[in-house]
């Protein structure tokens, strides 16, 4: 089992989840986040006030998928975020040593 973790820009989100779910997962956490990489943010001019937005918006979507889907949800995930352009984000696959089912105690792959 692997953790799919993907920082992507907010107006992705939707199309994320719809491409995670053409390609049959479901299960996902999804949580607001702000944070900067290479862009370093950008100004902004407010009342006449110029001021740097340091970090930027971003939204943290979090799978558990088997193996096996591991690439399947990489590309969704990969070609539902890009727009091409500087801050489309990006994903981190973690190993799973074990996985639970709190209501059945389900263990391993029947848990996700």
């Amino acid at each position: 089992m692997k953790k799919i973790e993907a920082i992507v820009k907010p107006f992705k989100l939707d199309e994320v989840k719809e491409a995670l779910q053409e390609v049959g997962l479901q299960g996902i956490t999804v949580t607001e986040a702000k944070g900067f990489g290479r862009q370093k943010g950008h100004t902004e001019l407010y009342r006449g006030a110029e001021y740097v937005v340091d970090f930027l918006p971003k939204v943290k979507v979090e799978l558990v998928v088997s193996d096996d889907m591991v690439d399947k949800a990489i590309e969704a995930i990969r070609t539902a975020a890009q727009t091409g352009r500087i801050g489309d984000g990006k994903i981190f696959v973690y190993p799973i040593e074990q996985a639970i089912r709190i209501r059945t105690g389900e263990t391993g792959d029947e848990a996700i």
